[in-house]
C-alpha cells in the first residue's frame, strides 16, 4: 500500500537559484536556508516519487494539467540560464490512476496533445514553479520519479477533492510520496516591489501563515476570490490541492520561514504525517458544522428539495415554522451550491404563494430540478448540496446606476416583456456596471437597448461556517 510520507509548502522565484540571481538571491538567505533544511528532509525520507503541484504550468478554467510525457525536463533558459537544466522520468502509472480516480469524482484531469498545446501556445516542459524546488530537492537526493500537476480555476472545494483523488491514487499505490505545493504568496507586499502594493497583501500573508501553522484548512478554503486577488497571490490552489491530499491525516506543521526581500511572500513549511485521523475529514466536518447552522428558512429548502428528490411529492407546510414564514408574503430565491460552486438558483420576484414558506418549498424544488443552466440534482448528490434563502424587500424604481450598490442591492432589469434579476453581495460582482450587465443578459436585453430599473434588498439566510 502507497503512502504520502510527507509534504511540504515551496516558493518559486527563480531568484533563488544562484546560478539566476548571481548574488541578488542573498536577499532571499531565509528562504534558501529553508530550501536546503527541507532538500535534506527529503532526502531523509526518501521518496519513491515527489508530486509537484504548481500555479506556473498551463491551468484551464474546468480541466486540471497532469503531464503524460514520458521524461518531465525544463530549464531555466526564460531567466537567462538555458544552462541549468533538470531531468527526470515520469510515474505515469500513478498519473493514470490519479486521472481514473479524478473522473470517479467528476473532475476532468489528463495532459494536452501536441495540437492544443500548439494552437494555445503552450509547451509541456516544468515550469520554474516546478523547477525551483526540485532544483534544490535533487541537489540533495535523486532517485526519484515526478508527477507535474498544474492549478485549475475550480472551486478551492473541488480542488480540495481533486487532492483527495490524489490521495486515493497514491494509497492503492506501492509509492512511498512526498508532495510539494509550489506557491508565492502575496505579490503586492511593498510599494517598490514589481506589482504594487496592496493592504490586503499583508492580511493575506498573515491568515495563510497561520492557517499553515495551524494546520487550519477551513480558513484556506474560506478565502474568497476578491480577497486573492487583491492580494496578487499565486500559491493558494496549489496549497489546497496538497491539503486534499492530505484529508484524513493527523498534520504535524511546522514553518520554516517567512519572509517578503521583493514585495514578495515566500513561506517554506514542511507538514508531517502522523497517522490517520477520522477527525480531519474536511470536507465532511465543514457539511455537519454547516447543517448545525441552518435556520429554519434552509432547513425547509433543504427538506423541500430532498423530499421531491427521493420521493417525488411536494412537502406540506410544516406546523413547527415561525409565524413570520406562514404569515407573511414575499419573492424568495433559492440558492443551491456544491462544492463551492453554484448547483441551481431559482427565485421569484413577487410572491406567488400563499406565504413565505410555500415560496420557498416550490422554489427550492426548481432551483434543484428546474434550472436550465444545470442537470437535475440527483440523490447522492443531496449530502454535499449547500443552501441559502433571499427574502426580496419590495423593490422600487430607480432613475439611474449610480443609486445601486453592489453589497446592499439587488437589481431588476425590465424592457417590455423581458426582465433580469440579480440578488446583492455576489461573489465576483463587483461594480453597479457589472451587476446591470449580468441582469440585462439574464433577461436577453441589449446594452443599447431602453430599460428600466429596480433595486431591492434581501434578507438572506445562509449557514455560518467559521
Amino acid at each position: 500500500m502507497g503512502r504520502i510520507i510527507g509534504a511540504y509548502i515551496f516558493p518559486h522565484p527563480p531568484i533563488i537559484v544562484p546560478e539566476v540571481g548571481k548574488g541578488e538571491e542573498e536577499a532571499a538567505r531565509k528562504t534558501i536556508d529553508a530550501a536546503i533544511k527541507a532538500a535534506g528532509e527529503i532526502k531523509n525520507q526518501k521518496p519513491s516519487t515527489i508530486i509537484v503541484t504548481t500555479p506556473h504550468a498551463p491551468a484551464f478554467e474546468d480541466y486540471i494539467y497532469i503531464s503524460e510525457h514520458k521524461t518531465l525536463k525544463g530549464s531555466f533558459k526564460r531567466f537567462g540560464r538555458a544552462d541549468v537544466n533538470l531531468s527526470f522520468d515520469n510515474n505515469l502509472n500513478l498519473v493514470q490512476s490519479i486521472i481514473c480516480h479524478a473522473s470517479e469524482e467528476g473532475i476532468q484531469a489528463g495532459g494536452i496533445d501536441g495540437a492544443t498545446a500548439s494552437r494555445y501556445g503552450l509547451d509541456n516542459e516544468l515550469d520554474w514553479g516546478a523547477l525551483v524546488p526540485l532544483y534544490y530537492v535533487s541537489k540533495e537526493y535523486k532517485d526519484f520519479k515526478v508527477i507535474h500537476i498544474s492549478i485549475s480555476y475550480l472551486s478551492l472545494e473541488e480542488l480540495y477533492r481533486f487532492g483527495m483523488s490524489i490521495k486515493k491514487a497514491v494509497e492503492s499505490s506501492n509509492e512511498d510520496v512526498v508532495f510539494i505545493a509550489s506557491g508565492d504568496l502575496s505579490h503586492k507586499l511593498s510599494h517598490d516591489g514589481p506589482y504594487g502594493y496592496s493592504e490586503k497583501g499583508k492580511q493575506f500573508d498573515e491568515l495563510v501563515v497561520k492557517s499553515i501553522g495551524e494546520s487550519d484548512v477551513n480558513s484556506l478554503l474560506d478565502i474568497d476570490e476578491a480577497f486573492c486577488e487583491s492580494a496578487g497571490q499565486c500559491g493558494l490552489r496549489s496549497f489546497v490541492i496538497m491539503y486534499g491530499a492530505l484529508d484524513g491525516y493527523r498534520l504535524k506543521p511546522e514553518v520554516y520561514s517567512y519572509e517578503a526581500p521583493f514585495g514578495i511572500g515566500y513561506c517554506i513549511a514542511k507538514i508531517d504525517i502522523a497517522g490517520e485521523d477520522s477527525e480531519r475529514k474536511v470536507l465532511d466536518k465543514r457539511i455537519e458544522d454547516i447543517r448545525k447552522n441552518e435556520d429554519e428558512y434552509i432547513k425547509l429548502a433543504r427538506k423541500s428539495l430532498e423530499t421531491f428528490v427521493k420521493e417525488g411529492r411536494v412537502i406540506e407546510v410544516p406546523d413547527s415554522l415561525p409565524a413570520e414564514m406562514k404569515e407573511n408574503r414575499a419573492g424568495v430565491f433559492v440558492s443551491i451550491k456544491k462544492n463551492g460552486q453554484l448547483r441551481g438558483c431559482i427565485g421569484t420576484i413577487e410572491p406567488t404563494r400563499k406565504n413565505i414558506a410555500e415560496e420557498i418549498i416550490h422554489n427550492a424544488i426548481s432551483s434543484g430540478t428546474g434550472d436550465p443552466r444545470f442537470y437535475p440534482v440527483e440523490e447522492d448528490e443531496l449530502p454535499s448540496l449547500v443552501y441559502s434563502v433571499d427574502v426580496l424587500m419590495k423593490p422600487e424604481p430607480i432613475q439611474s446606476i449610480e443609486e445601486l450598490d453592489v453589497i446592499k442591492y439587488g437589481v431588476i432589469v425590465r424592457s417590455g416583456h423581458r426582465s433580469g434579476l440579480l440578488l446583492p453581495n455576489l461573489e465576483g460582482v463587483n461594480t453597479p456596471e457589472e451587476q446591470v450587465e449580468i441582469a440585462l443578459r439574464k433577461a436577453g436585453i441589449g446594452k443599447n437597448e431602453k430599460y428600466s430599473l429596480e433595486r431591492f434588498e434581501v434578507i438572506r439566510h445562509e449557514p455560518y461556517r467559521r
